[in-house]
């Protein structure tokens, strides 16, 4: 007999899945696939994916436009105790805007080692000079986020 297989709804893997569908969203209106979910309190509070050519906003980033919401939805701009999921690891505005909100966490599927702000090229979000500092875990489903931006990269080679 098969034993029954818990979901964990709090785990960071289940998030990130979240993330991902975000990130396909994306794909499918043609913007490099990233995708953000913020939890708090194990609840999402805010999804986003990338819009920079949909809003011809060079800001429109995933993580950007999910801390906006997830400021509206808590109605205050700091974010305590909240953590953001996204496919790929932050670039350095959005790691800052992650510091002002004053995020608990960042989960990144895929490290960006030529432009990321969590760790990769930088590191804004754990910085020593900063009054605030995030919990930083990378590599979490990695491979599918990887998949997911080597297939839209190669698709627009082609």
């Amino acid at each position: 007999m098969d034993e029954d297989v818990i979901i964990d709804l709090a785990s960071d893997e289940y998030f990130m899945r979240e993330a991902l569908r975000q990130a396909l969203r994306a794909a499918e209106a043609d913007e490099v696939p990233v995708g953000v979910v913020i939890v708090r309190k194990g609840r999402v509070i805010a999804r986003a994916h990338n819009q920079v050519e949909t809003l011809k906003d060079a800001t429109a980033h995933a993580e950007i436009l999910a801390i906006t919401q997830a400021s509206q939805a808590v109605g205050d701009w700091r974010l305590e105790g909240c953590t953001l999921y996204v496919t790929k690891e932050p670039c350095p505005m959005c790691s800052g805007a992650m510091v002002l909100a004053r995020l608990a966490r960042v989960v990144f599927g895929v490290p960006d080692l030529k432009g990321g702000g969590a760790g990769g090229l930088l590191n804004i979000v754990d910085h020593p000079s900063l009054n605030h500092r995030l919990e930083i875990k990378g590599d979490v489903l990695r491979d599918p986020c990887m998949a997911l931006l080597k297939d839209f990269f190669q698709g627009k080679r082609k």
